[in-house]
């Protein structure tokens, strides 16, 4: 596929690129992840302001089908303002997120404690994913390179990915849409349990930036924490290939799954 969304009559009408590995009827988090962000990006958007906070909560799994979505401006300001957007489907809303766009100024206070190391990112890209789970749409819509950890193992993961088709079809990606649609993923890359025997699925996701992104390659070193009350919690520190950029984090719902 080409995008993970045609934009007609309204509806944004997902593609096959937009599925999770869960269920073949559902779709990713990241694409929708990415497709708020863009329109939160757009609303109020003035010259010299990025979005500094993006926060989404899933309000039900979403289903490939047409989706409408809305955003509008809830706190207007010259220096910090917030924005909201919504998902529907079928007039069900399923998606809320949020964007705080802040004022940024060259050369305002000095840098402290960015001085983390780029993680290097292999020539090779990844050629399989989860093992004993099925094929999924939005896996193959990303270039993934691991410096550490990789889809067929457990434990902490430093994944560079790139963005290789439109987030709607015939219209520009954003640096902010690309980090997006790659965070949401952090729970999986750094999964502690297999997911053929378990369920970890993100409630929410929030994602801080502490400058704008650039480019169209970028990183995560992500860790989950689990308890054994069904409890978890997936850290994600992201990076363009100047630096790093801000952190992500994660609300996870643990379950086992089902015998077949």
């Amino acid at each position: 596929m080409s995008a993970f969304y045609d934009l007609r009559d309204n509806l944004y009408h997902p593609s096959a690129s937009t599925v999770g590995p869960w269920d073949a009827r559902l779709q990713h988090g990241g694409p929708p992840a990415a497709l708020l962000g863009t329109l939160l990006d757009r609303e109020g958007a003035r010259e010299g302001t990025r979005v500094a906070h993006f926060s989404l909560d899933f309000l039900g799994p979403v289903p490939l089908a047409p989706m409408s979505v809305s955003a509008k401006t809830v706190r207007p300001g010259k220096k910090i303002e917030l924005s909201e957007a919504f998902a529907e489907v079928g007039g069900k809303r399923l998606l809320r997120a949020a964007a705080w766009r802040v004022l940024e100024e060259a050369e305002r206070n000095p840098d402290v404690n960015l001085t983390a190391p780029v993680p290097p990112r292999p020539k090779e890209s990844a050629s399989s994913f989860f093992p004993d789970v099925q094929d999924f749409g939005y896996a193959h819509a990303l270039d993934w390179r691991f410096h550490e950890g990789g889809f067929d193992k457990t434990g902490p993961s430093t994944v560079w990915s790139r963005l290789i088709i439109d987030v709607v079809a015939g219209e520009p990606v954003s640096p902010l849409a690309r980090v997006l649609c790659m965070v949401d993923s952090a729970n999986g890359v750094s999964a502690e349990l297999p997911m053929r025997d378990y369920l970890f699925v993100p409630v929410n996701l929030t994602v801080s930036l502490w400058r704008t992104p650039l480019g169209e390659w970028f990183a995560m070193r992500a860790k989950t924490f689990l308890a054994s009350g069904g409890g978890g919690l997936t850290r994600a520190w992201i990076f363009d290939e100047r630096g790093p950029i801000g952190e992500a984090v994660q609300t996870l719902y643990v379950e086992k799954r089902a015998a077949a």
